[in-house]
């Protein structure tokens, strides 16, 4: 199912689940026993958010081989962890901020795991029994700062550079090869497959929670392909993963 959190016209934040351009309103927590109301909308008459509200935003560096290699660096030999804050995370359609301090910003489409219940110590034969769904993320980064700093908490960590959506889709059932891509202003700049990542789905559960508590609505991204590049205001750009959808921002000045 795509699960959706959306705000009506009148301003009402909801979750839902979408069907054939239809909302149906979800009664209590998604990651909870929860009802599917008789309460719908139209997705054409509301606005999509951010389909959940991370306590944190777990990423993953170099992940894919080419990636890698567009660094001249080889891939680690365990996870490259960093984080994302809570605040940068906005949903499909909002701008994403081409902020001042930065003259290199930089898109990264990335499959993003949503945790469904409370993780620690996670079995790596267990991990994807604690995925919710699968969405889509776009891990916007200010590359001449990354570049500078000794850690990436600035380069990675602005208001707006975590667009994730437009849903979650809880149906994914090989998320290790799925097709994975980018466009800017229409034209492809990144294509790959999930199979080419280093480190897999149950690899990132297992290695994370081992480190720290994953709580439910907690976001892993997976890491980006090669062919990563910059971005100016007014561009369009669109994130896309395959069996999950598109996500759509545009880059804007404050």
């Amino acid at each position: 199912m795509k699960y959706v959190r959306f705000e009506t016209k009148t301003g009402a934040k909801k979750h839902g689940v979408l069907k054939d351009d239809k909302i149906k309103v979800v009664e209590g927590s998604i990651f909870e026993d929860h009802k599917i109301t008789d309460e719908a909308y139209s997705i054409h008459t509301v606005r999509l958010l951010a389909p959940v509200e991370p306590s944190k935003v777990l990423c993953i560096g170099l992940n894919y081989v080419d990636h890698a290699k567009e660094f001249g660096k080889p891939v680690p030999d365990e996870p490259l962890l960093f984080l994302k804050p809570s605040t940068s995370v906005i949903g499909p359609e909002d701008n994403v901020i081409y902020p001042p301090q930065t003259k290199n910003l930089h898109y990264e489409v990335e499959l993003a795991i949503v945790i469904g219940r409370v993780a620690k110590n996670v079995k790596h034969s267990e991990a994807l029994g604690y995925v919710f769904g699968y969405t889509v993320a776009n891990d916007i980064t200010a590359r001449d700062l990354q570049s500078t700093d000794s850690q990436w908490s600035r380069a990675k960590g602005f208001d707006t550079f975590c667009p994730l959506g437009p849903w979650i889709e809880t149906e994914v059932k090989n998320q290790d090869n799925l097709d994975i891509k980018l466009f800017l202003n229409g034209e492809e700049r990144q294509n790959s497959n999930t199979n080419n990542l280093a480190f897999k789905c149950a690899d990132l559960i297992e290695y994370l929670s081992g480190i720290m508590t994953l709580l439910p609505g907690d976001v892993i991204l997976t890491g980006t392909p090669g062919g990563i590049g910059s971005m100016q205001p007014g561009d369009k750009v669109e994130a896309y993963v395959e069996k999950i959808g598109t996500l759509t921002n545009t880059i804007a000045l404050p």
